[in-house]
């Protein structure tokens, strides 16, 4: 059992750095069509979605709301944090490119800072199905 946990955390690793190196300068306005490409490897399991909670409210909720409204209390002065639970996704609205968003940040401001240096990339890609759930989609 344990190498099938190893090979799957191996290829969650080598998807994830895929989808880094295309959005090195940040996800822009647009989306990207290499992240656009890349496939959630994390089934959206109640187990995964619960995570990506428990990681939405620690890292995200300050900026984008305790409701993914985007009416957080610290956000930035004069920056507008995405509602996240609309189906407007100006970064682009696949997995893939949600994850690019998390990880890299949304450029070109980088108001949104990324977050790879803080979650793994299966804990972005938990907090990706969890904002999918947002919407009910």
């Amino acid at each position: 059992m344990h190498r099938v946990s190893r090979c799957i955390v191996i290829g969650l690793v080598a998807i994830s750095a895929g989808v880094l190196a295309s959005a090195a300068n940040g996800q822009q306005i647009g989306g990207s069509p290499d992240a656009k490409k890349v496939k959630n490897p994390a089934a959206a399991t109640p187990a995964s979605i619960a995570a990506g909670q428990q990681l939405y409210q620690k890292y995200c909720k300050f900026c984008h709301g305790d409701g993914a409204k985007g009416d957080g209390k610290m956000a930035p002065k004069d920056t507008h944090p995405s509602d996240l639970t609309d189906d407007k996704w100006d970064r682009g609205s696949s997995d893939g490119e949600i994850f690019a968003v998390i990880s890299e940040g949304a450029g070109p401001k980088f108001q949104m800072k990324g977050f790879k240096s803080k979650l793994t990339p299966e804990e972005i890609w938990n907090v990706v199905n969890y904002v999918r759930s947002l919407s009910g989609k």
